[in-house]
């Protein structure tokens, strides 16, 4: 892919102020990480216990990446305009909402039909955007994800929901290998292909984690824990731009990555401090939902704090001049 995006200029130009690197890097990782993860799905449904159900499971989760790697990949090739592809994002949201409503598996329903759906669809759309913005730096988003998705998978696996469980493990073996390529200096971008195929992806299995059954209100902290430094990014970046009178969608140095290096940080160590700040959220979100000794909302508090701290850290760190 990185050859294909070279010899067809598929590149990332550092043609704009809040673009860090100083040489064109090749697009179509994301694509990459699709066939692979798509691939690896499909073929293990048809070569372990096949069924028709779980076909169908699968491609309830899959179809919807699937079209908003479409999404992603003509923005790539075209640079669409932010508004086109945030329309395009939210009528995908919508179909795949109704999906999860119609079908019944959503992982803790609230029990009314409109605030499952409207919840769900805020969920969908917000962490595929949290995903693609936190793309921001090399290996940023692909480590996070992978730190993520493992963790999912090992709660998956304790709550018996192995469809779950699967799918997060390819998920979590498909970032890691890209990481490979996209770990500093990146040698290859996943693009919006790759960060809204893979927000979407893990958007909806943290909503199809059911932990309500065991943790009562309490689960509705494990997918936000599990994703908890995408969404802190995406608040502050949010805020700060706001706070500017600038679009939201309008890029800038005000990423987490971009605030830890004007405190005095390298790229890589910027890089693993978000890694870090992803994997002790992560195991808060495995404890919560496999230690039944442990004092849940002694859990929920420590996790919520920390977020705040770092919230308010970030939140008072210098804009870029």
């Amino acid at each position: 892919m990185r050859a294909l995006a070279l010899n067809l200029g598929i590149t990332d130009k550092p043609n704009q102020a809040h673009k860090t690197h100083q040489e064109p890097i090749p697009y179509l990782g994301g694509l990459a990480i699709v066939l692979g993860s798509v691939g690896v799905t499909y073929s293990s449904t048809f070569l372990s216990d096949f069924t028709r159900q779980t076909f169908l499971l699968a491609s309830t989760i899959i179809l919807p990446a699937i079209l908003m790697a479409i999404i992603g990949l003509v923005d790539d090739i075209k640079q669409l305009s932010p508004w086109p592809r945030f329309f395009a994002q939210n009528v995908l949201a919508l179909i795949a909402s109704m999906g999860l409503i119609v079908t019944d598996t959503l992982g803790s329903p609230f029990g009314f039909p409109a605030i499952d759906f409207v919840i769900t669809m805020l969920w969908l759309v917000g962490i595929t955007n949290s995903i693609n913005f936190f793309d921001n730096i090399d290996g940023g988003a692909s480590g996070a994800i992978a730190i993520c998705s493992f963790a999912l998978t090992v709660i998956a696996i304790s709550n018996g929901q192995f469809l779950i469980a699967a799918m997060s493990a390819v998920l979590t073996g498909s970032t890691l290998g890209f990481l490979v390529w996209n770990k500093p200096p990146a040698r290859i971008y996943m693009g919006d292909s790759g960060a809204l195929f893979l927000g979407i992806l893990v958007a909806t299995l943290t909503i199809r984690l059911d932990s309500k059954a065991e943790l009562g209100n309490f689960g509705i902290f494990i997918p936000i824990f599990l994703l908890a430094i995408p969404i802190l990014d995406t608040s502050v970046a949010v805020i700060k731009r706001i706070s500017r009178g600038v679009s939201p969608f309008q890029g800038g140095k005000d990423h987490l990555s971009h605030r830890l290096m004007r405190r005095g940080l390298k790229k890589q160590s910027a890089v693993v401090s978000l890694w870090l700040a992803s994997a002790f959220f992560s195991t808060l979100a495995i404890v919560l939902s496999r230690f039944e000794s442990i004092n849940k909302d002694a859990t929920i508090i420590i996790g919520a704090f920390v977020w705040f701290l770092l919230f308010a850290f970030f939140l008072k760190t210098k804009d870029q001049n």
